[in-house]
């Protein structure tokens, strides 16, 4: 029997065989250098071939006279579940499972199950159901998003407190875990995790930094160890070094001010930008700059019309000060739009010229940055009556969605069926009944409508 020699090539291109078809398809997935993929996953790829003396049959009659059969496919390109392991060639005579590869070429791995586990959760569908293979989409299948919705959707866990479980599913679908979290921020339609996110972004510097965007940090080496992922929602400061994180941690949907990158692991983590994004680079929602810097208090007040007073009346609805538009927000500055930023003002406490119903530096940035008190929470941690002409059949304003929020908390929310929400509702009035009637109080007093003692007895 003649003894096996090993030469090396460069398959072509065009090469049918079982491995080069594979490394073709692995390469059309493969990430950059720069993006952080394998050094070698763009480079030729060498492959060893066994030769044998022309006539000679290894096993089984099969002759191998001048045939090659490439063993590139055989090094993995990984799972999903963590970094690809090459195969090592069996000492000794070959055995009937090397004899099965010489005859059909190198085995080609398998889609991904439905469910494909990693060590923070599987790669799947919608509610644990079937996704792509390796949890991989094209960039092209990527939806488009605006960062307003991306902030928007991530605030709705936030204000759910969604529980942190790696093998649970909201009701959205996504997982809830620090993944599943992004995927539902970045409307993927399907759970990724921390090795598979990075795909869907473009890799930015920490200058470029916007709202909506992710910072990565995937260790490939041990992806149970530290791996995490959090939403980018504005500096805190000038100085860049605390921001606002939107981030699924335990124990549930948080909105916090973190300190650049993160609590650990601080250096290695990426920042990417959402591939579909849909209002380019900006944050501003269309004002043409930076909203996360104040623009001055020239283009508020009586006479303004421009897109930052449309993007503080936004802000103010998010915090509470829904019910003092009809309409709106928009650009054309209003007795609403006084109205709302001096409510706000005052829930931080402000008195006097501080709370003149015009925004100054430090009014911005508490709304850009999300801190601060919300519209009617007042500095006492006892949210101030704001009267009972917003809880009334007809109205929607965020007071009712504290109400609501606040009536849950308490155990008095069996009457919904969903929400709670903004619009006033026949659920809501049977609520705030069961309240009032569980003080001790019947008639006129448990009519199921709030009153300035059932409001401070409800957030007291």
């Amino acid at each position: 029997m003649a003894v096996p020699g090993f030469v090396e090539f460069d398959p072509a291109g065009i090469c049918s065989c079982g491995g080069c078809v594979q490394e073709r398809r692995a390469l059309r997935h493969a990430r950059a250098v720069r993006d952080g993929g394998h050094p070698g996953a763009r480079g030729t790829r060498r492959a060893l071939v066994l030769v044998a003396t022309a006539g000679t049959v290894l096993s089984s009659g099969v002759s191998t006279a001048g045939q090659a059969v490439a063993l590139g496919g055989w090094a993995g390109t990984g799972q999903a579940g963590g970094p690809g392991r090459a195969s090592a060639l069996p000492a000794g005579p070959p055995g009937p499972g090397l004899l099965r590869a010489l005859r059909t070429g190198p085995p080609v791995p398998p889609p991904a199950a439905a469910s494909e586990e990693t060590p923070q959760g599987p790669v799947s569908g919608l509610y644990g159901g079937a996704g792509s293979a390796r949890g991989v989409v094209a960039a092209a299948a990527v939806r488009p998003l605006t960062r307003a919705q991306i902030i928007e959707r991530a605030q709705r866990w936030v204000a759910a407190r969604v529980p942190y479980n790696m093998n649970r599913y909201w009701s959205d679908g996504y997982r809830q875990d620090c993944s599943g979290f992004i995927s539902m921020a970045w409307n993927l339609g399907r759970n990724q995790w921390t090795g598979s996110l990075a795909q869907f972004g473009i890799r930015i510097p920490k200058s470029e930094l916007r709202p909506g965007d992710m910072l990565l940090f995937h260790n490939a080496a041990n992806p149970g160890a530290g791996s995490h992922v959090t939403l980018f929602g504005g500096w805190t400061d000038s100085s860049r070094t605390r921001y606002i994180a939107y981030e699924q941690t335990r124990p549930h949907a948080v909105k916090r001010p973190t300190p650049y990158a993160y609590w650990r692991n601080s250096g290695r983590y990426v920042a990417f930008r959402y591939r579909g994004l849909a209002d380019g680079g900006n944050s501003d929602g269309g004002t043409g700059g930076d909203t996360s810097v104040f623009p001055g208090a020239g283009l508020f007040g009586p006479g303004a019309d421009n897109a930052y007073v449309t993007r503080l009346g936004r802000m103010l609805v998010a915090r509470g000060g829904g019910g003092f538009y009809a309409s709106g927000p928009g650009p054309r500055w209003s007795e609403a739009d006084r109205r709302a930023t001096e409510a706000f003002q005052r829930a931080q406490g402000w008195r006097g010229a501080e709370a003149d119903g015009i925004p100054g530096p430090s009014t911005w940035s508490y709304l850009v940055n999300g801190v601060g008190r919300d519209i009617g929470e007042a500095a006492g941690g006892v949210a101030v009556f704001p009267g009972t002409g917003y809880f009334r059949p007809g109205q929607s304003n965020g007071y009712v969605t504290g109400l609501g929020k606040q009536l849950v908390r308490k155990g008095f929310g069996k009457y919904y069926t969903s929400g709670p929400g903004p619009r006033w509702t026949e659920a809501d009035r049977r609520n705030v009944e069961a309240f009032q009637r569980a003080q001790g109080w019947t008639g006129p007093d448990a009519d199921g409508y709030p009153g300035p003692e059932t409001w401070r007895r409800l957030f007291r």
